[in-house]
């Protein structure tokens, strides 16, 4: 490619570049500016610079730390039972059996149903009085208040597990697939078990799979907004308020635009300090192995 040709091709780059900063770098740094000014929609002639005050002010925010709790709570149940269930089922639908693309089809179906409907499918199917699964569970003498004030932040977890273990599956499923042959083929002729090779080779070798699976799921485990909009919002109390809804009550339904942009940037921290922990674990796993 001569130098006439990269020329060419970075010029033709620049609508696509000036497009993405008009798309995703004029928002950011919107919010950026707002969240250092007192910024309410229902006061837009008295916007004033407060600095560091909305940041400061979140440190004595209960509702802000039950959000964020709930989140971290949220995320942490919901990867890793995602990651245990999808994984067993990455190596059962990796083994060769009769109607097997079918099993597959079926097993990865829920995750290409809309968050917001599968919401509002639980919303019917574990209601107290009408749905279906208290119902059933009343007649064998079980009684199970799924979005009462201890069990509806679970409830919610199962619900992601139920919509998103497929996704998981899929990574894994690809990840398996495309591992090498020959090292299970050499393990089984020196007379490994299944569990030895489970351990010593499929584990290590899936580990850069499980990697980006787990951070995948885990950065759009964060954004849980559906289910709680449509099935508890937020409710019972405080019970099941993730930071994002909080975020959009305090921005569009309190209009405070600036502390809700303050509160999305702490969030971005966050999220950018797990992401590093999580590599930087693995890192030293690697090393020690």
């Amino acid at each position: 490619m001569g130098r006439r040709d990269r020329a060419l091709g970075r010029r033709l780059l620049l609508p696509l570049l000036g497009l993405l900063a008009l798309v995703q770098g004029y928002p950011i740094v919107f919010a950026a500016y707002i969240s250092f000014h007192d910024y309410r929609l229902t006061a837009l002639d008295q916007v004033r610079w407060v600095g560091l005050a909305q940041y400061q002010g979140l440190a004595d925010n209960s509702s802000y730390w039950t959000a964020m709790t709930n989140t971290l709570i949220f995320v942490g149940g919901a990867v890793t039972l995602e990651l245990l269930l999808g994984l067993a089922l990455a190596l059962l639908l990796h083994r060769p059996v009769p109607g097997q693309n079918v099993f597959r089809a079926v097993v990865l179906m829920p995750m290409f149903i809309t968050p917001i409907a599968v919401g509002l499918m639980f919303r019917f199917l574990l209601n107290s009085q009408l749905g279906i699964i208290p119902v059933a569970l009343r007649s064998i003498g079980v009684e199970i208040d799924w979005f009462g004030p201890d069990l509806a932040l679970f409830s919610l977890i199962l619900i992601d597990v139920w919509q998103w273990t497929p996704l998981m599956t899929l990574f894994l499923l690809a990840g398996l697939e495309a591992l090498p042959a020959e090292p299970f083929e050499a393990a089984r002729v020196d007379g490994a078990s299944s569990f030895q090779i489970l351990r010593h080779l499929t584990l290590p070798l899936l580990r850069p799979v499980i990697l980006a699976a787990v951070l995948i799921r885990m950065l759009d485990a964060f954004r849980v907004f559906e289910y709680v909009y449509a099935i508890t919002r937020g409710g019972p109390g405080e019970r099941t308020e993730t930071i994002l809804f909080h975020i959009y009550r305090v921005g569009f339904l309190y209009f405070r635009l600036g502390e809700a942009a303050a509160m999305a940037f702490t969030l971005a921290a966050v999220i950018l300090i797990l992401v590093v922990l999580l590599f930087y674990i693995l890192r030293r796993q690697e090393a020690w192995a």
